[in-house]
């Protein structure tokens, strides 16, 4: 098996997309893991390769598509 590949920069912007999302949405990182199962707070920290999976069911959360979440996805390469 090869090496995970990552996007620092990428990775990032979503990141900070995501923290925005929640915070408009006034849940903390507890509420996103109690409602989800998932550990919101060491994505929002960028640090973490999410899968596409993993987004999709956030997005989902927030009653977003993943098409718009990438359109307002802050991400210049």
């Amino acid at each position: 098996m090869g090496q995970s590949r990552s996007n620092k920069i990428l990775l990032q912007a979503i990141a900070v997309e995501l923290r925005k999302l929640r915070k408009e949405r006034g849940l903390s990182q507890i509420d996103v893991y109690i409602d989800t199962d998932i550990h919101i707070g060491r994505i929002e920290q960028g640090r973490t390769n999410i899968s596409v999976s993993t987004l999709s069911d956030i997005c989902d959360y927030y009653g977003l598509s993943l098409r718009d979440f990438f359109h307002d996805l802050n991400y210049d390469k």
